[in-house]
């Protein structure tokens, strides 16, 4: 039976093992991706044609690095003789199939989002006006209410059964195939996957915030309220910086989870 304590322990010894490549990678790929995108969004004419196309091309090339990033540093959480270069070839190899995957999955869950916006059309909400929400007959309010528990269960739900749809795709060489492989393989672990993965979210929450009210105090102080940009930027860093570390530290869990859940099963060896 896996249990997520002997997972966690795992991966802390990944963490202190192998943190030396996993940080170059989780820099280059996460971090300084995601600084570059706030820097365009930021201090780029938002009126510009021009500013338009190049910040959806700097979006494109930040999911694709982000995308990257995490392949690699499964490659070096899932197998401990993984070279920095194993890892770089590994993810450069899979890097497609996991966008298409990604994309497919980004699709699903957009139209998972149509019936709210069909509904608020139908009620003759106006999307064009500042106070549109506030409008809402009682009715609509309603049904947007329940489903949206409902799309909260069932997002956990399969978000838990999905941990492993990464570590499938690059060690297991599949496409589409890795969604359902990675239902198999997390079979009988749904809610603790899910529990974890609020605390998870509530852990890397707490301090992201944290750190960038405090940085963007500072620099507000240092800089005068009239270099709100500049403030937001360095407050963006900052929180920026506190996710890419937690990015790492999900790499080795969701790596450790893979590599016991395939035990678990009595599956092959990993292999590339």
């Amino acid at each position: 039976m896996v249990r997520m304590g002997t997972v966690w322990d795992r991966a802390v010894e990944v963490l202190r093992g192998r943190a030396n490549i996993l940080a170059p990678i989780a820099i280059g790929a996460i971090f300084v991706p995601s600084v570059i995108n706030r820097a365009v969004v930021l201090f780029a004419d938002p009126a510009s044609r021009t500013t338009a196309i190049v910040a959806a091309l700097v979006a494109l090339l930040v999911l694709l690095a982000n995308i990257w990033g995490q392949l690699a540093m499964l490659a070096v959480a899932t197998h401990p003789a993984t070279t920095r270069d194993d890892a770089a070839r590994q993810a450069t190899v899979r890097l497609l199939p996991a966008l298409g995957v990604i994309m497919m999955l980004g699709v699903l869950f957009a139209l998972a989002l149509v019936p709210p916006v069909i509904a608020l059309m139908r009620a003759g909400v106006d999307f064009s006006q500042a106070s549109a929400m506030q409008s809402v007959p009682a009715g609509a309010s309603g049904f947007i209410g329940l489903y949206s528990i409902a799309f909260v269960i069932l997002a956990l739900f399969v978000g838990a059964r999905l941990l492993l749809l990464n570590p499938v795709i690059l060690n297991e060489r599949r496409g589409v195939g890795a969604i359902a492989r990675s239902f198999r393989l997390t079979r009988g672990l749904t809610w603790r996957i899910a529990a974890v993965m609020v605390l998870f979210a509530i852990v890397l929450l707490v301090p992201t915030m944290a750190v960038q009210a405090v940085v963007g105090l500072v620099a507000r102080l240092i800089l005068g309220g009239e270099s709100l940009p500049t403030v937001t930027f360095l407050a963006s860093v900052a929180g920026a910086a506190v996710t890419t570390v937690f990015s790492v530290v999900a790499a080795a869990f969701t790596a450790q989870l893979y590599v016991a859940t395939v035990a678990e099963n009595d599956e092959a060896p990993l292999g590339n």
